[in-house]
């Protein structure tokens, strides 16, 4: 039986009650103190603006975490035996289990990395899965798994530090899990698939929305955090640039920018972030990438709609936690049925991200729903559709007031040998009542996740 999640949040809010309202300032000034943010590109404009955090955590119960963990470990078990079937023997797709050209479509296919297996056969070493819970069955519902550059674990550590600092009541009277472990897991994955040689974080510079966790991560775990230009590489080996002019052997990237910049000798010749030859070093063996280039065909929506047979055929198992209900109008009778019931279904343009290309039915005039439906007739691979999930508000306290909102759950699942669930989590929050995305690109707030056992 899963423990009381109201007792809970009831103990949380016994203490947080009688806490000095003015320790909420204190808070905020100590997170940004120092440079916790989150940056905005919008029309054409930098902005650098603050985490927009809220102190009241999420909490879940240790038991109802143990069910996500069980499910979530499957999950990308599955994710990577597909990554790697599908860039070298292409069973799943020989088998029928998966259209051949629904793959070959899908924007994230590398055909130039057709029979590369990557150190250990590991892909999707850092896992970001979206999950929400369905106020209708009470259960976790998975949105949508992003195997490319997941970003946001920094957040919930920064905001933990300082949790700890201004409220220590809290982690003397309940039994939270610690989260520090998230540093160790990364650490030991960068590891375990290092080709020989020290381990470095990539990133684009400061002016990448997620560079405060770039840095973040890169000391947490003990790796330099390089831009393209110290990073060079000799012989198909890749190596660091030392300020004394030394070159040090580089053995694993965690890279946190795309594959089309990546490599401008590989992929997009005009990238200025990427690191020329890189790929080379790759496929040679000599260099470990996380994530492994070419993971973007399992982030492609369409391709979420085949997860659950995935845990099916490479695991032979039951999913232990379900897709939202989901439609390809691909498939003829999906189609028909998308067509019928567009007015209540939630529309995604598969190749986007951050809550960007997602249309409520519910919220569209019939003239704009004919002219979705004439789109998705011309590319009907270009969309999926889904049930719109009445997902659970969380309490937020915004501009001095408690107020519900519409809170998703981003879960980090770690893979080395074996995929680590850490026991924590990023919980975003639509800043505006009534708003269904939470997406830190779309404006969204940041909180805690507590696991929780009663003492």
């Amino acid at each position: 039986m899963l423990e009381n999640s109201g007792e809970l949040n009831s103990r949380f809010w016994n203490i947080f009650s009688n806490q000095d309202r003015q320790k909420i300032d204190e808070f905020k000034k100590y997170m940004d103190k120092f440079a916790v943010n989150f940056n905005l590109y919008k029309d054409g404009n930098f902005i650098e603006r603050s985490l927009p955090f809220d102190v009241i955590p999420r909490i879940i119960s240790s038991k109802e975490f143990d069910i996500l963990d069980r499910g979530l470990s499957q999950r990308i078990k599955a994710l990577n035996s597909f990554l790697e079937d599908l860039y070298t023997d292409k069973k799943i797709v020989k088998e029928g289990i998966i259209p051949e050209e629904f793959i070959y479509q899908a924007k994230g296919y590398l055909k130039e990395l057709v029979g590369f297996s990557p150190s250990k056969k590991v892909r999707t070493h850092i896992n970001g899965i979206d999950l929400v819970k369905d106020t209708a069955t009470d259960e976790w519902i998975i949105l949508e798994d992003n195997l490319r550059v997941p970003s946001g674990a920094s957040y919930p550590l920064s905001i933990r530090d300082t949790y700890r600092k201004i409220y220590p009541e809290f982690f003397e009277q309940l039994k939270i899990e610690p989260i520090k472990q998230y540093a160790t897991y990364l650490r030991e994955a960068m590891d375990y698939v290092n080709c020989g040689g020290i381990n470095v974080v990539l990133t684009p510079g400061r002016f990448n929305s997620a560079y405060y966790e770039h840095s973040y991560l890169a000391k947490e775990i003990g790796a330099e955090l390089v831009r393209a230009h110290e990073l060079v590489v000799e012989e198909k080996k890749l190596f660091f640039k030392n300020y004394d002019g030394r070159l040090i052997r580089v053995g694993a990237v965690y890279r946190r920018l795309d594959d089309e910049f990546l490599d401008p000798e590989f992929f997009n010749p005009e990238s200025l972030i990427g690191v020329p030859g890189i790929m080379s070093a790759y496929l040679a063996g000599n260099v470990a990438l996380m994530n492994a280039p070419g993971n973007g065909v399992a982030d492609d929506k369409g391709i979420y709609y085949f997860v659950p047979q995935m845990i099916k055929y490479y695991l032979n198992e039951e999913p232990i936690l379900k897709n939202a209900p989901t439609y390809l109008p691909y498939f003829e009778k999906d189609r028909e049925y998308v067509f019928e019931n567009m007015h209540k279904l939630v529309i995604k343009d598969v190749a986007e991200a951050g809550g960007y290309g997602v249309m409520f039915g519910n919220n569209m005039s019939q003239l704009q729903l004919d002219d979705l439906k004439l789109i998705i007739q011309k590319d009907p691979r270009r969309f999926i559709a889904q049930e719109l999930i009445e997902f659970y508000d969380e309490e937020c306290l915004i501009k001095g007031e408690i107020v519900p909102r519409k809170a998703d759950f981003r879960a980090y699942v770690v893979m080395a040998k074996e995929p680590k669930v850490w026991k924590c989590g990023l919980t975003r929050f639509a800043m505006e009542a009534g708003n269904y995305l939470v997406n830190s690109s779309q404006g969204g707030g940041f909180k805690d996740t507590w696991v929780m056992e009663i003492n």
